[in-house]
């Protein structure tokens, strides 16, 4: 299953796969939330997704499936390899994660290996994480990270793209009072104050892509 919204994109990919008989292609999905609905529906053995992505991130999204469909094997696929992001993917249990400039035999070659139970990453992924898994402190003085529901990552994710609380409410389907609660206890999880400061966070941790951010109207 192929998850990306640029429609090039899955093109390309479903172009590459449809090259080796060994790989069926039993759905596709432009949007987070879409992909977290055809995963539960379809129980695709792989599922390839990108991590940039507006109304419910890749990372979120991979979250999700994770707990309904656990079965489904998720390779997550970006243009930046951050150290956010490989820590998200690193504590989400995910099971590739590929640059998107990788060669497209590295790409196919990641989909028959996850496929078989083992993991994959891109070669520059792969070091990066060794290098964190090293840096991460021993003892008590390590400070553990915040810690967000699914829920409260979807809310911070529309709130940081410029969703106004009725918007919000509306796109998941819940009244205003609970995003308003879900938009209090992010900002005392997160000792923040204002919808700015949550919107960098957003963006500093992942949640959103900076590039994304900056195309909302304003």
């Amino acid at each position: 299953m192929i998850v990306d919204d640029h429609t090039f994109i899955r093109e390309a990919l479903r172009s590459l796969f449809e090259l080796d008989k060994a790989i069926e292609i039993i759905g596709e999905a432009d949007n987070g939330r879409k992909a977290v609905d055809l995963a539960v529906e379809k129980r695709p053995h792989v599922l390839l997704m990108d991590i940039g992505m507006p109304r419910l991130n890749g990372l979120a999204a991979a979250r999700q499936i994770r707990q309904l469909a656990p079965d489904v094997r998720i390779i997550l696929l970006t243009a930046f390899g951050t150290d956010q992001y490989i820590q998200q993917v690193i504590d989400g249990d995910i099971h590739g994660y590929l640059l998107k400039d990788s060669p497209s035999n590295l790409i196919t070659h990641a989909i028959h290996e996850v496929a078989k139970g083992n993991t994959f990453h891109s070669p520059a992924i792969s070091r990066r994480m060794r290098t964190i898994y090293d840096e991460i402190p021993s003892g008590n003085g390590h400070k553990p990270a915040v810690k967000l529901t699914n829920r409260e990552v979807e809310v911070l994710q529309l709130i940081a793209e410029g969703a106004a609380n009725k918007q919000v409410a509306g796109e998941l389907n819940i009244s205003i009072k609970t995003v308003e609660k879900h938009r209090q206890n992010l900002m005392d999880k997160l000792r923040i104050h204002d919808t700015a400061s949550l919107t960098r966070y957003a963006i500093s941790s992942g949640v959103i892509d900076n590039m994304v951010q900056t195309l909302l109207p304003i």
